[in-house]
């Protein structure tokens, strides 16, 4: 006869405090409710659960455990449960004589005893609780709210509308990886330091069934692994023989759910049981993209047939997304405010990459599917192309996942993808998120550079995307070295005049003028926009670009007049032929701003800035890196206005998001802590300023070297703060800041 006696705990409950004070709460007062603590299997339910049966027979109150096995059990140990609760043989024997329903009498002695927990563990299939079929949220069966104690049901399924309107949902969550530090810790307490366990709890995914069982491997005698890095890098490689192995009593549902590699196929068995077969190969296509939120999107009938052979409906694809999403498999991403983000799915790690391992180590079609999927991210990539900026947050989730894709041996030549991870690039870039598309790009140009010959014109515009993003993300001298390659080849290939070749002797033009070698930049700027007015035309957009271009060069050289002159006409051209919103518009007038302010026009200036960047905040969004450029050039209008604190304030909200977005060493956030120095050292506060100045000069001379002119400026810059320090004086004027966007067709 199986025990009705609750499991004492194990040890410390770790990172539970929150969901264990709201069951302490509902055990204290159920006022007709009951609990329900789900969530995908090995996250902690039972231990949970087990906590609360431990406070509850702390207070005094009768605490009875039963596991869910099947409707005949269940019903045996309910008896007895009213039983040990005082019910009587004769109540008893009138449910057997039919003449009242056993769950009825069972539940009417409950309500009438003491205080009470009642622990149904394990109840996976509620819809085989009954009895005979009953529905759960009917309350007529053996799942029932109590009024005087509380039953409290552990399950996999996480749908609220299975548990009926009564029930108190708390979905367990993966453990935070300082706790699941701590778990690892109390477990193998030798293995290694607190930071060692942080990492490798964290690469567990907070899950506390690989928690423990790791901690136990760890602290035996036997072990090949004994230490949390040793164990942390072993996962790279030994997946399969360390959480992934096979275990010959799995097929015993009470062993398979204490086993990481067995404990997901419980609930795809079921879920296959329950009539939804497709879970399991849709969590093996989730599976194999990259851990990262998945559109839901990706996940069309098309896909799954082709992955899996068979054919395949919208409605079988939603059921086997929902059903992952009931049992927990997959899940929703949240936003920082905690609200769920819709449209998108998210797969636990472990899930991930077991589900991943055990799909390519012991099936026959994983290459079937990786290339489904391939062929389908090809496909949603070209959606993003024709979308244009509303395709950018969908170019955002797409990167990763083709990323991912790349690095499979059977795309090495899927010249089709490569196309894909260059449309994604173009779109990040001009969404401003600057590392992915230079990821993008590389891994595009692995595969071109592999399928195509050097010379070949797809293999140069590869190698000339790559080289722009190079440029955009600071790696400047990176970048005019393959621009300068490019060139070469085109002029080899093509001839001088032809656009191409332009557009590669333009960007390496862009490239030098980021060098600080503005006077080469100026006279392939010039060279190049008499060429283009000559082949193209003067309104062709490559022509205006060049005159943009040019206009830049000079007023880095000092000849703000005709830098000036140059960007009326850039400007007058770009809202001929773009519009007045258009992001090359705006970009010009931007420049035509600067402009006006070396010349000293700085309340025109200020007037005009403030317009672009209220038009990029509507445009583009306040984070854009154009908008923040814009925002930066603003300052230092105001500054030169003499409006040193606005000035600062502004440098300061814009440095923030540079550090944020793209990183602390970007050439533009460092231009940004220049010119916040430069404000305050007007504002007087010259040992601050000093500091900031030291802060980029540190940076430029590890990344452009000792005489880069940036690397220059940040030396005189400092040098003068240290200065005014000492003595009161004259203050050199703030540095400028120029930001463009030059051509990136091919």
């Amino acid at each position: 006869m199986t025990s009705l006696r609750a499991p004492h705990g194990s040890g410390p409950v770790r990172g539970r405090d929150g969901e264990l004070e709201a069951l302490k709460r509902l055990l204290a007062r159920p006022q007709a409710r009951y609990a329900v603590v789900c969530g995908v299997g090995g996250i902690g339910k039972t231990t949970l659960a087990s906590a609360l049966a431990d406070i509850a027979r702390a207070q005094g109150r009768e605490v009875f455990w039963i596991r869910w096995r099947n409707a005949e059990e269940l019903a045996e140990q309910m008896t007895r449960t009213a039983l040990a609760c005082g019910l009587t043989e004769a109540r008893l024997e009138e449910s057997r004589a039919g003449r009242a329903g056993l769950p009825d009498v069972v539940w009417e002695q409950l309500e009438q005893a003491g205080r009470w927990l009642l622990v149904l563990d394990n109840v996976d299939t509620p819809q085989a609780v009954g009895p005979d079929g009953e529905d759960v949220a009917s309350y007529r069966g053996w799942i029932r709210p109590g009024r005087r104690g509380l039953l409290l049901v552990t399950s996999r399924n996480t749908d609220p509308a299975v548990w009926g309107t009564r029930a108190v949902l708390r979905r367990v969550a993966p453990l935070e990886s300082v706790v699941g530090g701590q778990v690892l810790c109390d477990v193998a307490p030798h293995a290694g330091t607190a930071e060692e366990a942080r990492a490798l709890a964290d690469r567990l995914g907070g899950l506390p069934l690989a928690l423990h069982g790791v901690g136990r491997y760890l602290a035996a005698p036997g072990s090949r692994h004994r230490t949390f890095t040793d164990y942390t890098t072993a996962l790279d490689t030994q997946l399969g023989t360390l959480l992934g192995a096979t275990q010959l009593r799995a097929s015993d549902p009470a062993v398979g759910r204490t086993l990481v590699r067995h404990t997901w196929e419980l609930s795809l068995d079921q879920l296959a049981a329950d009539g939804n077969p497709l879970a399991r190969p849709v969590l093996r296509l989730l599976s194999l993209l990259a851990p990262a939120p998945i559109p839901v999107s990706l996940l069309t009938p098309e896909l799954v047939t082709e992955a899996t052979g068979q054919q395949t409906g919208e409605i079988e694809v939603e059921a086997a997304l929902n059903g992952l999403h009931t049992y927990g498999l997959v899940d929703t991403p949240t936003r920082q405010d905690g609200r769920p983000v819709l449209g998108q799915v998210v797969l636990h790690p472990l899930v991930r990459e077991i589900t991943a391992h055990t799909h390519t180590t012991e099936t026959t079609d994983h290459s079937r599917y990786q290339q489904a999927l391939a062929s389908r991210l090809t496909r949603a990539a070209q959606y993003v192309v024709t979308s244009e900026s509303a395709g950018w947050e969908t170019a955002r989730l797409l990167a990763p996942h083709l990323l991912g894709a790349a690095t499979h041996t059977a795309n090495q030549h899927n010249r089709l993808l490569a196309e894909a991870l260059d449309h994604i690039s173009q779109s990040l870039k001009k969404a401003g998120d600057y590392g992915s598309a230079l990821q993008l790009q590389q891994a595009a140009h692995t595969i071109t550079v592999g399928s195509l010959a050097p010379d070949h014109p797809e293999t140069l515009t590869s190698r000339n995307n790559l080289a722009e993003a190079l440029d955009l993300f600071g790696r400047h001298q990176e970048a005019a070295d393959l621009h300068q390659h490019v060139l070469t080849a085109r002029e080899r290939v093509l001839g001088t005049d032809h656009p191409d070749t332009l557009l590669s002797r333009s960007n390496l033009a862009n490239a030098l003028d980021h060098l600080g070698r503005h006077q080469e930049a100026a006279d392939h700027h010039r060279q190049i926009l008499t060429a283009r007015e000559r082949v193209l035309g003067a309104d062709h957009l490559d022509t205006l670009h060049s005159r943009n271009n040019l206009g830049l060069a000079l007023g880095y050289l000092g000849h703000h007049q005709e830098a000036t002159d140059l960007h009326r006409q850039a400007l007058s051209g770009y809202e001929r032929v773009l519009g007045a919103d258009h992001p090359h518009a705006l970009n010009s007038r931007n420049n035509l701003a600067l402009a006006l302010d070396d010349l000293g026009r700085h309340g025109e200036a200020a007037d005009l800035h403030r317009q672009v960047l209220s038009d990029y905040e509507r445009i583009l969004g306040p984070d854009h890196p154009a908008t923040l450029h814009s925002r930066d050039n603003l300052g230092l209008a105001l500054d030169h206005l003499g409006r040193h604190g606005e000035a600062a304030d502004l440098h300061r909200q814009v440095l923030s998001d540079y550090e944020r977005i793209l990183g602390p060493d970007h050439p533009s956030a460092l231009t940004s802590r220049s010119n916040l120095g430069l404000a305050l050292d007007h504002l007087g506060r010259h040992q601050e300023a000093a500091d900031l100045h030291q802060s980029v000069l540190t940076t430029r001379e590890r990344i452009l070297g000792p005489d880069h002119p940036h690397t220059l400026k940040s030396r005189d810059n400092l040098a003068a703060a240290l200065r005014h320090s000492a003595h009161a004086g004259s203050v050199t004027g703030p540095g400028r800041r120029r930001w463009f966007r030059g051509p990136s067709h091919g």
